[in-house]
């Protein structure tokens, strides 16, 4: 056969656009052959939530209140609800203190990664990415966040006297709900204190080793807390957090996260823990 010019341009043509339809369809099918670049623990915005953490894939993280000390209380059944999360890798969201990202060894020999010394968890009820459907179940289970102000914590009380309290001061073996800061430290209310009012510390801030003034002013809040039972306070030029009008403090002889020593210092009642049941501080 005759080959003429006008074949070879028909020819070129051809090849010319199959070579465009290939790379079409190549580029058409890249969003769902794309790998996830992200790597370990991520931020995520949330429109109910705000920012909360997930995995790589985006899907939410928990923390468990009861793990006050950061040590896994999650096991046997309860994991079959709340898988446990853990990656060797570092986050990639720059958003991140990677210095607040940890691991523990479980029972098991298994490992969990933590943040802020909080185990991580998913939610078996979550069935995709993005759905936040375990926070505040039994009010001990919260969407873990980068930014908590407060946390729950649901421990034993266990005085500075060495003996286990119950909720209403009593002698007794039993877990009770009290507010932490982020990290699971315990915060106590001091009963003198008054609506807004701190009566405690000294203006040269001498005692505040003992009971030091919690002044973490911003951050987020657990579901179980409301907006509108949180206030700041000037103490002595000083900014001190305040819940339903009681001034909170630290007890500067919990030496471990997860303590609750004060209840009992210098005696049962004078520095109570906090909860949603505490009632509003009497006005001045």
């Amino acid at each position: 056969m005759k080959v003429t010019k006008k074949h070879v341009k028909l020819v070129f043509l051809g090849l010319l656009t199959l070579t465009m339809f290939s790379a079409c369809s190549k580029n058409d099918a890249a969003p769902d052959n794309v790998e996830n670049k992200n790597r370990g623990i991520q931020i995520s915005a949330n429109a109910q939530f705000g920012n909360i953490l997930t995995d790589a894939n985006g899907r939410t993280l928990y923390f468990f209140s009861n793990d006050t000390k950061g040590i896994s209380t999650c096991n046997g059944n309860c994991l079959a609800t709340w898988p446990v999360y853990h990656s060797n890798e570092t986050s990639t969201d720059v958003k991140i203190d990677k210095s607040l990202m940890g691991e523990i060894t479980r029972e098991d020999g298994s490992k969990q990664s933590t943040f802020k010394g909080w185990p991580l968890y998913y939610y078996a009820g979550d069935g995709q990415s993005g759905q936040v459907k375990g926070d505040a179940i039994n009010k001990i289970w919260y969407v873990a966040k980068p930014d908590y102000l407060l946390m729950v914590a649901n421990a034993q009380l266990v005085g500075h006297d060495g003996k286990n309290y119950l909720g209403d001061y009593t002698e007794g073996i039993a877990k009770t709900m009290y507010l932490t800061d982020d990290t699971g430290r315990t915060l106590y209310a001091f009963k003198p204190d008054k609506f807004n009012k701190n009566n405690y510390t000294a203006a040269d801030f001498s005692n505040d080793p003992i009971w030091p003034i919690f002044q973490k002013e911003t951050g987020a809040l657990p579901s179980l807390i409301r907006t509108t039972d949180i206030a700041v306070i000037s103490v002595y030029g000083k900014k001190q957090l305040t819940f339903k009008g009681w001034p909170l403090y630290y007890f500067g002889q919990d030496i471990q996260h997860g303590d609750n020593k004060g209840i009992s210092f210098p005696r049962v009642g004078v520095w109570p823990i906090v909860n949603d049941n505490t009632t509003v501080a009497p006005a001045n």
